[in-house]
């Protein structure tokens, strides 16, 4: 993925999906490090239409709740056989259409926790 289709990406999900969530404009946005997430097109978006930006150290997995999330799609996507990416892509919109809300509200909630262990570990893995 590059950064144009990530930007397409924020354009028709970031707004709607904090509203079905029920958090509309009151939430922090947060991204990882990677180059897309980095470029100049996706942190002008991000600027004008995230009211706040979670600014990220360098590799910091621990406090990235997506990472999580992830890690749940893929256990999800390996009950299933799957043999083109055709299936791949069908599979992996209905698995994460099918992540309840409750578990990315948990992971959100989960934010200061994250940040004090990475503050207590001085920025070395935590058990997150």
């Amino acid at each position: 993925m590059n950064h144009a289709r990530y930007l397409n990406i924020l354009r028709d999900n970031l707004k709607l999906s904090a509203q079905n969530l029920g958090i509309r404009n009151n939430f922090v946005f947060h991204q990882d490090n990677d180059p897309k997430h980095a470029a100049l097109n996706v942190r002008l978006w991000c600027l004008y239409n995230c009211s706040q930006n979670l600014k990220t150290p360098p590799q910091s997995p621990d406090l990235n709740p997506i990472e999580q999330i992830c890690r749940e799609l893929e256990v999800r996507e390996r009950k299933h056989d799957i043999e083109t990416k055709s299936e791949l892509k069908t599979e992996m919109m209905e698995e994460w259409m099918n992540i309840d809300a409750e578990i990315t509200k948990k992971l959100v909630k989960s934010i200061p926790k994250r940040l004090k262990a990475v503050v207590d570990t001085k920025g070395y893995p935590s058990k997150y």
